[in-house]
C-alpha cells in the first residue's frame, strides 16, 4: 500500500489533472494553477506549482494557507481523518486522465515553445521588443500619470504579443508594455506583460479586455522589476512593492530611489535584498494578499538585520494617489513617512 509521501509523490506527477479535479473553477497560467480558495471559487488568490521540483506545492496568499496536494485533497472534500484522504487520493489515481496540455504540445520530439526554458524564453522575448516612447504602452503610463517611465531600461514596447487563451486553447496577439524581471547582477530572469487595448477605446488606452491581461514568465521568485538600481554598488536604501505602476508612481516622485516591483504578494514576500540594504520602504497594497506581501518581506528583512518601513497610501494604492490627488499630495505624503534623512536625499526640497 502506498505511504502518505508515495501518494503526496503520484498526486503531484499529476498536479494539472489533480487540479482540474478538485479546483475546477480555476485554470492554467504558465506554470501554474489559479483558483480563488480551497473551496473552489473563482479567483487568483490560490496557486498551485503544477511542474518542477515545487509541483504540487500550493499556497492560498489570501489566507496564509499551503500544502501538498494531499492537503488540497483533504481541504476540498472536506475530511478529517487521513485514511479518508488516503483512499480519496488513491480512488482519484486510479481513474483515467488526460495528458497535460503541456505534454500533448511537445508528442512527437519537436520543441515547442512551452518546452524551454521560460528565462531564456522571457529574454527571447525581451529582445523583440522595441523602446517604450512614443508608443501605445507609452501612451498608456501617461494617462496614468506616469509621465518618465521611458526613462526606464527595463520597460519595452512590444507591437503584436502572442497571447493564448488558456481555457479555450485560442491564440491571438494584442499590443503589451514589456517588464523586465532581473535577479541582483542585473541579468533577465523573466518578462511582465501587460495587454493592451488597441488605442481606439473612446476613454482611451486601457488594458486589453481579457480575463488575465498581465502575465509573467521566467523566474519571479526573489526577483523583480528593477528602478534607479546601481550596477555593481550597495543599495543601503530601496523601495519595494507589488505592482508595476504603484513602484513607477513611487519613482515618479522619487525619481533617485532604487525600487522593484515583485509584481505578485508572495513573489514581494520572497525578494532577495541587495547588497549593503539597511533600509527598505515597503509599498502597501489594502488587499489580503497584499498584506501577506507585506508581512512576509518585514519578517524577512528583521531576520537578515534589514529595517522594514511601510508606505502607505492615501487612496487605493499609490497610483491612484497620483493619478486624483496629484505629485504634490504624493510627495507630501511621504515625506511624513520617509526617514528624515531619506526625505531630503530622495524627494524634491
Amino acid at each position: 500500500m502506498l505511504s502518505a509521501s508515495d501518494l503526496a509523490d503520484r498526486l503531484a506527477q499529476n498536479a494539472e489533472s489533480v487540479c482540474r479535479h478538485y479546483l475546477s473553477a480555476g485554470r492554467r497560467a504558465g506554470n501554474y494553477w489559479l483558483v480563488g480558495d480551497v473551496a473552489n471559487n473563482k479567483g487568483r488568490s490560490l496557486y498551485v506549482h503544477l511542474i518542477g521540483p515545487r509541483a504540487g506545492r500550493w499556497t492560498d496568499a489570501a489566507t496564509g494557507q499551503f500544502g501538498d496536494l494531499l492537503d488540497l485533497v483533504r481541504e476540498t472534500r472536506g475530511l478529517v481523518n487521513f485514511r479518508d484522504v488516503a483512499e480519496e487520493a488513491r480512488h482519484f489515481l486510479s481513474l483515467p486522465h488526460p495528458e497535460p496540455v503541456s505534454a500533448r504540445r511537445t508528442r512527437g520530439g519537436d520543441a515547442s515553445p512551452l518546452e524551454r526554458p521560460t528565462a531564456e524564453r522571457a529574454r527571447r522575448l525581451f529582445r523583440k521588443t522595441q523602446p517604450l516612447a512614443g508608443t501605445l504602452a507609452d501612451i498608456y503610463l501617461r494617462e496614468r500619470g506616469i509621465l518618465r517611465a521611458s526613462t526606464h531600461g527595463a520597460l519595452r514596447f512590444h507591437p503584436s504579443c502572442y497571447y493564448r487563451d488558456l481555457v479555450t486553447g485560442r491564440t491571438t496577439s494584442y499590443p503589451a508594455l514589456i517588464a523586465a524581471v532581473t535577479d541582483a547582477a542585473g541579468a533577465i530572469t523573466g518578462v511582465h506583460r501587460t495587454y493592451l487595448s488597441s488605442g481606439l477605446d473612446p476613454d482611451g488606452v486601457g488594458k486589453a479586455k481579457l480575463d488575465d491581461p498581465r502575465r509573467a514568465l521566467g523566474g519571479l521568485l526573489g526577483n523583480g522589476v528593477r528602478f534607479h538600481f546601481p550596477v555593481d554598488a550597495p543599495v543601503p536604501v530601496l523601495a519595494a512593492g507589488e505592482g508595476l505602476e504603484t513602484m513607477l508612481s513611487l519613482s515618479h516622485v522619487m525619481p533617485g530611489m532604487p525600487m522593484a516591483a515583485a509584481l505578485t504578494a508572495n513573489h514581494l514576500a520572497a525578494f532577495r535584498f541587495p547588497p549593503g540594504c539597511l533600509r527598505i520602504y515597503i509599498a502597501a497594497d489594502a488587499d489580503a494578499a497584499g498584506r501577506h506581501g507585506i508581512e512576509g518581506l518585514s519578517r524577512r528583512a528583521q531576520e537578515c538585520g534589514v529595517l522594514p518601513l511601510v508606505l502607505s497610501p492615501e487612496l487605493g494604492d499609490f497610483n491612484e494617489d497620483l493619478r486624483w490627488l496629484g505629485p504634490d499630495r504624493l510627495t507630501a505624503s511621504l515625506r511624513a513617512q520617509l526617514t528624515p534623512e531619506d526625505a531630503m536625499a530622495y524627494l524634491p526640497a
